[in-house]
């Protein structure tokens, strides 16, 4: 392909990816297939000549577009959010078209330096402890996922167990039975081989800070180590906030490594109002938040801060004879070799589009689309509180509403696929403390405020009875 021929078909492409973002909302949210209709339509061999490009682009709509699920649909009110934006589609094209290979500094140190210095903004625009700047004694750096992060902080955390001359075999790993999955899989791959899952306190769905110490306790009198816990500050199920404070002030008269994992609500910090959720964060060792759930930067882009980089680093440092006068560049601190900071050698140039949406969209617009997600979610909680058939199942405290029917979980689960089948909204179900309950997740960058209120009408009309239909108001 020339550049003429590049510059042609890339303006075919961004209006290709316009005209679909202008038609989202039109389209059915998840696509009406069995398993192997993908694949059906692709030849059973890869060509041994080029083909035409636009023949490879009408492919997006003959073979992607009918095995899509529309996570950018303005209906979309399952799992949590994975935002895009305008901004962040032109910088990740932007990054794919400069090829950087981010490893370390020498090899491309704008791609370091500007990683570095966004996320450095964020401690500022997240309200995070200032030593977690790469200014200073901690800093932060950009993961695939969350998952990720929590993998990373969990073998940081054996390892300086390890040194204090713990047997791994009687490390143990706490976080609560509402925490992510990744915690349990993290602890797994980094071969820990006890995890606590900690009682929650009713009504919250939070860990239980008395719950833990009593854990804690008495894995110490059955001579086992306490190595690890994972709070959370807005969990998968519910997005109940764990007791930071209390949890870490437990955790550290034990020496134990803190993280916490805000992959989702981390990002509503950005809104002074929330941060009181995050209470607690100068004790803590590590701290993940997903961009591309709720900042408009699409996946991947998740952030792992660490208070103090030095125990990160010690853990991940290899340094092979083929990279020894490419790294000399980092000696003494003068620049920062993000292949340390996570298990990937290689890095894409991930914080370009994150700068992108900052400076595009701004941090007041950012706040702004917040806010409306919250309180919309406030308002759409209010209206199933005071419907007869339905009840709250855990409280609203970002843009999540947690509900079922007062008929049980079949009737929870009968309203929940009367809502999918209009395909124009979808919702997920999950079950806690034995109860079926449905999630809406209020968050996609197209949602408006007429969307919550078309989604309530549906809730409302297939719920078995009717309490009256509802407006956001202007």
């Amino acid at each position: 392909m020339t550049p003429e021929e590049f510059r042609s078909h890339g303006k075919d492409l961004i209006d290709w990816i316009a005209d679909y973002w202008d038609s989202v909302g039109q389209r059915p949210i998840t696509p009406d297939i069995t398993p192997g209709e993908i694949r059906a339509l692709l030849p059973d061999r890869a060509p041994e000549q080029p083909e035409p490009f636009d023949a490879v682009v009408a492919d997006l709509d003959r073979v992607v577009m009918p095995g899509l699920t529309h996570w950018q649909h303005p209906g979309w009110f399952a799992y949590f959010p994975a935002q895009a934006s305008f901004p962040a589609i032109l910088g990740e094209l932007a990054a794919a078209g400069l090829g950087q290979q981010g490893m370390m500094w020498s090899t491309s140190p704008a791609t370091t330096e500007v990683e570095a210095h966004v996320l450095d903004w964020l401690v500022d625009l997240l309200g995070l402890p200032q030593t977690w700047k790469t200014t200073s004694t901690g800093g932060g750096a950009l993961q695939m996922s969350a998952s990720d992060s929590t993998h990373t902080a969990l073998v940081v955390a054996r390892e300086q167990a390890a040194r204090r001359g713990t047997p791994i075999a009687e490390m143990v790993v706490y976080t609560s039975t509402q925490a992510h999955s990744s915690v349990e899989k993290g602890a797994r791959v980094a071969a820990l081989p006890t995890v606590r899952l900690v009682d929650t306190t009713p009504g919250t769905h939070a860990m239980s800070a008395e719950a833990f110490e009593a854990a804690v306790e008495k894995d110490l009198a059955a001579g086992l180590t306490p190595v690890v816990v994972c709070p959370s500050v807005g969990t998968t199920g519910t997005t109940a906030v764990d007791p930071v404070r209390d949890i870490a002030t437990v955790a550290r008269s034990h020496d134990m490594w803190v993280h916490v994992d805000a992959a989702y609500a981390g990002s509503a910090m950005i809104c002074p109002e929330f941060r009181h959720h995050q209470d607690g964060l100068e004790l803590v060792d590590s701290y993940t938040v997903n961009p591309h759930k709720w900042l408009q930067t699409n996946f991947d882009c998740s952030v792992l801060w660490v208070a103090d980089r030095r125990p990160l680093i010690e853990t991940m440092s290899i340094l092979p004879p083929y990279l020894v006068e490419q790294a000399a560049s980092g000696e003494g601190g003068a620049a920062i070799d993000y292949r340390d900071w996570h298990v990937p050698l290689g890095r894409r140039f991930r914080a370009l589009k994150l700068w992108w949406v900052l400076r595009s969209i701004g941090v007041e617009g950012l706040r702004r689309q917040i806010r409306d997600h919250c309180e919309w979610a406030v308002w759409l909680a209010n209206r199933v509180a005071d419907h007869p058939d339905l009840e709250l199942v855990a409280p609203t405290p970002f843009a999540l509403v947690s509900f079922a029917h007062r008929g049980g979980d079949e009737a929870t689960q009968a309203l929940a696929d009367a809502v999918v089948a209009t395909r124009v909204n979808y919702l997920a179900t999950s079950v806690i403390d034995g109860r079926r309950f449905i999630r809406v997740s209020i968050g996609s960058t197209t949602t408006r405020r007429e969307h919550v209120e078309s989604l309530w009408a549906v809730i409302d009309a297939s719920s078995g009875s009717t309490a009256g239909r509802a407006s956001l108001g202007p």
